[in-house]
């Protein structure tokens, strides 16, 4: 498997590149879950936001996660892969708790989110798309020149 992208030319220092082998497969994922929880949240929240808010809240916030996660994927670059990183290792710890609750307590959320039951809904995608991704962006760290 190829190594990121870096080192410098023309005296500028390239940005780690994200963007390839697995990494590309993680931003056509993550991309696709935007659309998804974008989609979702906005529609919840227009048509039946009374009915279950806090699951509706949770979904729009899984859509900002993924947003933002294929955004720094596709930036590249140290300071991206370290937020990106962080972002992940966020929404992995909110797929935890909040599919440990919806699996405890059904009854809290009237209406399922993205994360509910660690992404059932969803092919289990929510709880597996982070910790590959974690992997990933551990393993494409910038290597010492």
């Amino acid at each position: 498997m190829a190594e990121p992208v870096t080192g410098e030319k023309n005296g500028r220092q390239e940005r780690t590149r994200l963007v390839q082998g697995p990494g590309l497969l993680l931003v056509w994922l993550y991309g696709v879950m935007s659309v998804g929880a974008v989609s979702r949240s906005v529609y919840q929240i227009l048509t039946d936001f009374g009915s279950a808010p806090l699951a509706h809240v949770l979904s729009a916030v899984a859509a900002v996660v993924y947003a933002f996660i294929t955004y720094t994927l596709v930036r590249g670059g140290e300071k991206a892969r370290r937020a990106a990183l962080v972002c992940c290792a966020a929404e992995l710890a909110g797929v935890l708790i909040v599919g440990t609750w919806t699996v405890l307590d059904p009854s809290a959320f009237p209406d399922s989110t993205v994360w509910s039951e660690y992404g059932m809904g969803y092919l289990f995608i929510p709880v597996l798309l982070p910790i590959t991704g974690m992997l990933w962006l551990r393993r494409s760290r910038r290597q010492p020149a």
